[in-house]
């Protein structure tokens, strides 16, 4: 493989990396979003400071992930985008309420706060949803029907309930005390719909895919991919275990956090093994989706800047505001 017709897998691999950084950095936020009505005021007020130094810098990878879909691809971000314009507008629209709400909540006097409370809340639904719906559509290489339009209503569903774990999960690392207890009781609560999600979604793609049911079910293919599910279900189980045990609430806090962190990317590599070496399933692929084997050398420039940047900010973030939550403070 020549340079030339590497580039175009050089950008997918960053695409993916960037979207699956997007995914777990800003799911665990929508998750906390999510859980914002369960908890009382003062809880709200630390659930949000949880998330406050780092929730506007996740949505970054976004931004990077559609970036380069859109100057590495074009062909392929006008047929998503064709494809899907309504629920991108509503993700956007709901990012766009969580923006405000976050930034009104922290001025607003006590008696109006509860309703910056309820609107975070309504866009951390609503993007979450909004994704789920699209994951669902794009997974089944953007066909339309009833079926398809069932299998993406059913990832619309199980994507924010595996948000709200790992929000959770979330909660019980960056909290201590009643709202660390009581996040305990939210991940366990949130375990069994993420299960059952993850497992009617991982009967029902085979059958809306074809292309995935080739790939993931021909001998000796089957057997290869078999430790993928198997440490889905390890880690999954694992966590559950950790979540009735009291060290879950000191030393081993961090624990249930990376465990399911660890199933997103395991689906994560799942998809990237099911889609390759299609940008949109079994309709471009990468080769025929790229822009200009000069074009994207020019790209590459501005990427080989621009990611470790992100990267090296977003691991700093992470650094200085590492350890418990404490109450956010506004100037």
């Amino acid at each position: 493989m020549t340079f030339d017709t590497a580039l175009p897998v050089i950008f997918m691999a960053l695409m993916g990396l960037a979207m699956l950084t997007y995914v777990v950095l800003d799911g665990y936020d929508l998750g906390v979003g999510l859980l914002l009505p369960r908890g009382t005021p003062e809880q709200k007020d630390m659930m949000i400071a949880s998330i406050g130094p780092f929730w506007d810098a996740n949505e970054t990878w976004l931004v990077l992930g559609v970036g380069i879909l859109l100057i590495a691809f074009p062909k392929a971000h006008g047929m998503v985008l064709t494809a899907m314009y309504l629920p991108v507008t509503l993700m956007l629209i709901g990012l766009i309420l969580r923006g405000v709400a976050f930034d009104f909540r922290a001025k607003a006097q006590d008696s109006h706060k509860a309703l910056w409370n309820r609107v975070f809340f309504t866009g951390s639904g609503l993007a979450s949803m909004a994704q789920g719906w699209m994951l669902g559509h794009y997974v089944t290489g953007l066909q339309t029907g009833w079926q398809f339009d069932v299998f993406a209503g059913a990832i619309a569903l199980a994507l924010p309930a595996a948000y709200v774990l790992l929000g959770a999960c979330w909660l019980i690392l960056k909290t201590e005390g009643e709202l660390q207890r009581k996040a305990v009781v939210w991940a366990r609560l949130a375990w069994p719909p993420v299960v059952v999600g993850l497992g009617l979604i991982s009967l029902a793609t085979p059958w809306v895919s074809p292309i995935v049911r080739d790939r993931w079910f021909k001998m000796p293919e089957f057997i290869a991919l078999l430790p993928i599910p198997l440490m889905t279900v390890i880690a999954l189980v694992v966590a559950r275990a950790l979540l009735n045990s009291p060290k879950v609430l000191g030393g081993l806090c961090w624990l249930p956090f990376t465990l399911v962190t660890s199933v997103f990317v395991l689906g994560f590599i799942g998809l990237a093994y099911s889609i390759f070496p299609y940008v949109v399933m079994d309709k471009l692929t990468l080769w025929q989706a790229a822009s200009s084997p000069a074009a994207l050398k020019v790209i590459l420039i501005g990427v080989c800047i621009s990611v470790p940047a992100i990267a090296g900010y977003t691991v700093f973030a992470y650094r200085v505001f590492g350890g418990k939550a404490t109450a956010l403070r506004y100037a």
